[in-house]
């Protein structure tokens, strides 16, 4: 991390080469039925990259709290019927233990390769409505998810909720920044206007 609390440009390729491999290894591996390698990588990445930010207490809560959130609005998507999982990719209920992995790999970038989108919540939206649909449609090209209405019920279904979920999982840790202490580099960065003190100067 810069001295402003921005993070650098090696860190930010590290974090998206990494998260990719996340994705990648929890994907195949629940296509071809290994359902804790996904898991048991994403823990090796998290430790690393705990290990590579400072704010700690920051990370770990912003990784639980999405872990949490994407289980729910997964399940949801899964008691609706928009999407569901092949029997050799099922760890879990409604959603699965892989699923939970790939919010926590995707929560990872929130504070890194993702940083610049803080307040830009509108754009936040419109990218969450394009790269879900195409993370979850990848999802059943491999054979870890399947369509039982439809890829184009699956698309449409999958651009709203992550054109709601982006936006709301970067709120949630600049929330959380400001709660531990040790807030997002948006925020870091920028803290805003000087306030006046009570003799009137600026501070």
């Amino acid at each position: 991390m810069t001295a402003a609390g921005k993070p650098t440009v090696p860190l930010m390729l590290w974090n998206i080469g990494s998260i990719n491999l996340g994705w990648f290894t929890s994907v195949l591996g629940a296509a071809n039925g290994y359902n804790w390698l996904g898991p048991a990588f994403v823990a090796v990445l998290v430790m690393i990259h705990l290990n590579l930010i400072p704010a700690r207490r920051r990370e770990l809560a912003t990784l639980a709290a999405a872990a949490a959130f994407g289980y729910t609005i997964d399940s949801m998507m899964v008691l609706a019927g928009v999407f569901d999982f092949p029997a050799h990719a099922r760890l879990g209920a409604p959603s699965t233990v892989w699923m939970v992995a790939l919010w926590i790999n995707f929560a990872m970038a929130l504070n890194v390769a993702l940083h610049w989108l803080q307040h830009k919540y509108l754009l936040a939206a419109l990218l969450g409505a394009i790269g879900g649909p195409v993370a979850y449609f990848g999802g059943t090209r491999f054979g870890g998810l399947v369509a039982p209405d439809g890829i184009a019920v699956l698309v449409g279904a999958v651009a709203v909720q992550w054109a709601i979920a982006t936006p709301l999982v970067l709120a949630g840790a600049a929330r959380i920044g400001r709660w531990t202490g040790e807030p997002v580099p948006a925020e870091a960065t920028f803290p805003g206007p000087p306030r006046p003190d009570p003799q009137g100067s600026y501070r």
